[in-house]
């Protein structure tokens, strides 16, 4: 996955013919849904009641900037 995500930072002007979207459009798209997920995320954690400590369970092994981009390839 990184290798798409390299190709796109080092040639910005075939964003396009890769995902579909321009290179702003798809910087502007991750830091929407980057600010909307730690919002979300915030709201269901001031909700939770919680009995053990946070930070457990499986860690993702995608970033939300290459699961966008694989969602979009």
């Amino acid at each position: 996955m990184s290798d798409i995500i390299n190709h796109i930072e080092e040639h910005p002007k075939e964003t396009k013919r890769l995902i579909g979207l321009d290179y702003e459009q798809l910087q502007q798209l991750i830091q929407n849904a980057s600010q909307l997920h730690h919002e979300k995320q915030a709201l269901l954690e001031s909700k939770k009641v919680r009995i053990i400590a946070g930070g457990g369970g499986r860690k993702p092994k995608l970033s939300m900037r290459e699961q966008i981009i694989l969602t979009l390839v």
